[in-house]
């Protein structure tokens, strides 16, 4: 699917990437090989598991945004710490 876009009657289109690209030799197990592709996905459950216990508390859905931003004001650096990661 090919999506056209018109921002200040500049024209540009965005395409799907094609099969070839999607299927790279090296790129294809960089999820298994990443450190930082892995931290990210430990972190993302970490908002997602706060994002639910939240909501169980509110007795509604937060949004994925709010329980973003509320992990990351009370719980991101502990958590960064227990793991072994320096503060940024």
């Amino acid at each position: 699917m090919t999506r056209s876009y018109n921002s200040n009657k500049t024209r540009f289109k965005i395409e799907p990437p094609k099969k070839s690209e999607l299927s790279g030799g090296d790129d294809v197990n960089f999820s298994q090989r990443s450190s930082l592709y892995k931290e990210f996905l430990a972190e993302r459950d970490e908002i997602l598991r706060h994002k639910w216990l939240e909501s169980e508390k509110k007795g509604c859905d937060i949004g994925f945004e709010r329980a973003l931003l509320d992990w990351i004001r009370k719980h991101r650096e502990q958590w960064r710490t227990t793991r072994g990661h320096k503060s940024r």
